[in-house]
Formats: structure tokens, sequence, C-alpha cells
């Protein structure tokens, strides 16, 4: 295969893996936002959650070196 479609696949993976990060991240953030049985743990999810975010939109809007 070419170098020019073996770029254009890392590029792709790297975009559908950052989606998946955002909406995983969203998720849990959403849940762990809604539910009290978490208690004092809470505060721990809820930055998992935003630094997964902040990374899916990180390799979302991020152009790979080519």
């Amino acid at each position: 295969m070419s170098e020019e479609g073996d770029t254009f696949f890392v590029n792709l993976a790297e975009k559908l893996f950052g989606v998946a990060l955002i909406i995983v991240g969203a998720i849990m953030l959403y849940l762990t936002a809604s539910t009290s049985a978490l208690g004092a743990f809470s505060v721990l999810f809820g930055i998992l959650s935003v630094i997964m975010l902040v990374i899916g939109l990180f390799l979302l809007l991020v152009r790979a070196s080519e």
C-alpha cells in the first residue's frame, strides 16, 4: 500500500478514537453529575471524565504531521 493510504487510515483512526473518547467522557460526566451514589469519588470521576473530553477534543482538532 502506498504512503498516502497509510497516512489516511492513521488519521481516520485518530479521529475515530477522539470521537469515541468524547462520547465516553461525556456519558461518564453526565452519569457522575447525575448520581449521588459515588459519594467522595464523584470529584475523582468528574476530573477523569473532563480529562477524557479534553484528550478527545485534542485528538479531533489536532492535525497529524504528514
